[in-house]
């Protein structure tokens, strides 16, 4: 509720909540892998189905029906979802030929025509079930006094009941009110969600559909981040505090694009001119030697004018010294009888950039009252409100959360290129908007950021204008931006220990660090595993190993030893803290053939030292009680061992921070 301005403040005065911006929600929920739906009835759709269905492996609908009318409803209703209409198999087609009347529809939706019987449900949904191009069914019935809609549902219970493997999700939609209710009591004993009408049946699978891809978006393994970046952060320092000083809350265009040029974003290079002749001889050297600028761009400098060209304060293509004279005095003596107010300090020269393919975006920052920095990706140029096209995204970013954010957008598909338009530079596009994330991280003091335009073509990305507001706030925290609504990655946490015969690698863990696990594993003996998990495994997948790798920094800590040779991985200790943010629970695993060398008592004193800068009270964890080794190294640590009431074989480690 709330999504709306309207219904927003009706929620605000009725509960006194705060309420942000409803795209920072969904970028939020996005963010967590939740599915969010959008009124009541949708809210029942998807617990019916997410409760009782198998996930989906894909997206891919077969619907049967005994009316043409509905499927076709069905189909109309699938267009405007995230799901889609499968193909049956050239074997299904033959096979429903068999059990089929001949004037079936020879496609999907499969229409059994409006007199079909149990029988002919059953036949079908057996063929359809066993056909691999579907990843679900949807079953309908329309009444008709051929065929009884109650002994239909009994013949669709009837064959789910006898599939012993049921992943392939089956969801029922029995038309008719009073008619159907009887095979919709049928569906709700047998745990088949099911509804009164084709749109609500399909907005069900959409929810299906698009809980997996929430959920596979979250534990997806980002591409490694370039290494060797560092950020100028001393030169960003200085000029937020400069400007703060002097007590403006806005920097300068020049001041805005050595912020950005600092952390590693390409700008076109500006000069400040404080009159017109200034400009004039600023204009002379670009347009002069062997690299002139193929025109001069002039834009007026104020700390008190935001947008440029709502006061005239932005000329283009200007050829010549004198141009650039005449453009500057005008535009001076404009925006002071525009804006009277305002401290005019001269204008910014700089270089016409041309780019022929190239499109003109805006990259930016905002605060949001509930969530904090925010970052925002869209469509460019001085028409930016009018044609609001835009995605918002939650920091950090990595790549992948990039490309996600300018895919949202409708300006996402051109960048792709179309016609004789080539497609963009998307991995500078992506890495600028990482950067960005980088900047949000380290200055927690920025609440405000515009790049706009920012050309983007296959050749890179560049920023051409760029305006950044700032307050007064206290530096960032060892666990980053204190703002942010996600805890960034705390690279302040990377560090060297010795061990016996060298040195380790330690640092928290990464998404990336995936990559690590097969191998680490492979050389995890059984009996180790059993120690660590109090069991037998086998088989690590992707899912599981992303739960390893990919943590809520704010609430979990994993640190990884790596041998500095060649990367290993040697183990790896971690914690998880409850919500009250007391006591956490934490477990350590190292690689058999690397253990008694001083690895596990490193990672441990880490894990140790993070929980009490955390503030934790109490870290604790269960052993083995066979697991002497372990139960030796907590020991010398400082840990208190107590036997495990309910198991014997348990030990419970306690250490009071």
């Amino acid at each position: 509720a709330g999504r709306s301005e309207t219904a927003s403040r009706a929620a605000a005065s009725h509960t006194g909540a705060l309420a942000g911006v409803d795209a920072v929600y969904d970028a939020a929920f996005a963010r967590a892998g939740l599915l969010r739906v959008d009124n009541l009835s949708d809210l029942f759709g998807a617990a019916q189905t997410l409760a009782r269905l198998n996930p989906l492996s894909s997206d891919r609908l077969a619907i049967l029906t005994n009316g043409g009318g509905a499927g076709v409803l069905a189909v109309d209703s699938l267009s405007n979802t995230d799901a889609k209409l499968g193909t049956l198999s050239e074997e299904s087609l033959a096979a429903l030929n068999e059990v089929l009347p001949a004037n079936w529809s020879k496609a999907n939706p499969v229409d059994i025509i409006g007199d079909a019987g149990p029988e002919r449900y059953e036949a079908a949904l057996d063929i359809l079930f066993a056909d691999k191009g579907f990843d679900a069914i949807l079953v309908m019935n329309c009444p008709t006094g051929l065929a009884s809609s109650k002994e239909a549902a009994e013949a669709v219970v009837s064959r789910v009941s006898s599939w012993h493997n049921r992943k392939k999700p089956l969801l029922a939609a029995w038309l008719g009110g009073a008619a159907a209710s009887e095979g919709a009591e049928l569906f709700e004993a047998s745990a088949i969600p099911t509804f009164t009408n084709p749109s609500e049946a399909v907005s069900a699978f959409n929810h299906l559909v698009r809980h997996r891809k929430a959920q596979s978006q979250s534990t997806r393994v980002p591409p490694a981040e370039a290494e060797g970046f560092a950020p100028d952060r001393g030169t960003v320092h200085t000029l937020i505090e400069g400007a703060l000083e002097q007590g403006r809350t806005l920097l300068t265009e020049v001041e805005a694009k050595s912020v950005l040029s600092a952390y590693g974003i390409a700008t076109v290079p500006s000069e400040v001119a404080r009159s017109p002749h200034a400009a004039a001889d600023i204009a002379r050297k670009l347009l002069r030697g062997p690299n002139a600028a193929d025109g001069v761009a002039v834009k007026i400098l104020s700390p008190h004018i935001t947008h440029k060209s709502d006061v005239g304060g932005v000329r283009l293509n200007l050829a010549s010294p004198h141009e650039v004279r005449q453009a500057s005095n005008a535009m001076m003596e404009e925006a002071t009888r525009l804006r009277p107010d305002a401290r005019i300090d001269g204008v910014v020269v700089q270089p016409m950039i041309r780019r022929r393919d190239a499109h003109e975006l805006i990259l930016g920052l905002a605060d949001d009252p509930i969530f904090g920095p925010v970052i925002l990706f869209g469509a460019g140029g001085t028409a930016v409100e009018v044609v609001s096209d835009k995605a918002l995204g939650l920091p950090p970013l990595d790549r992948m959360l990039a490309a996600d954010l300018i895919h949202a957008t409708r300006i996402g598909a051109l960048l792709r290129g179309y016609r004789d338009k080539p497609a963009v530079d998307f991995e500078a596009l992506e890495t600028a908007l990482v950067r960005l994330s980088y900047l949000a991280s380290d200055f927690p003091q920025i609440r405000e950021l515009d790049i706009n335009p920012l050309l983007s073509d296959p050749s890179g990305a560049i920023a051409l204008d760029a305006r950044v507001r700032v307050v007064s706030a206290p530096p960032v925290a060892p666990g980053g931006n204190p703002r942010f609504a996600i805890r960034p990655y705390p690279s302040s946490l990377v560090t060297r220990a010795d061990i016996a015969g060298g040195s380790i690698d330690i640092r928290p863990i990464k998404p990336q660090d995936e990559v690590l696990y097969p191998a680490f594993l492979a050389r995890i003996t059984a009996a180790d595993v059993r120690r660590r998990f109090f069991g037998a495994f086998s088989n690590f997948d992707h899912d599981q190993i992303s739960r390893f790798t990919q943590i809520d920094y704010a609430r979990a800590m994993a640190f990884v030893a790596l041998d500095p040779a060649d990367g290993a991985l040697l183990g790896v200790s971690r914690l998880h803290a409850d919500p009250d943010g007391q006591r956490a629970e934490f477990a350590i695993l190292v690689r058999s053939d690397r253990q008694s060398a001083g690895i596990g008592r490193a990672l441990l004193t880490t894990l140790v030292d993070y929980a009490r800068g955390e503030g934790l009270s109490v870290l604790e964890g269960p052993v083995l009680a066979d697991n002497t080794a372990m139960l030796r190294l907590c020991s010398s640590v400082g840990f208190v061992a107590r036997p495990d009431l309910e198991d014997p074989g348990v030990v419970t480690l306690t250490l009071t921070l």
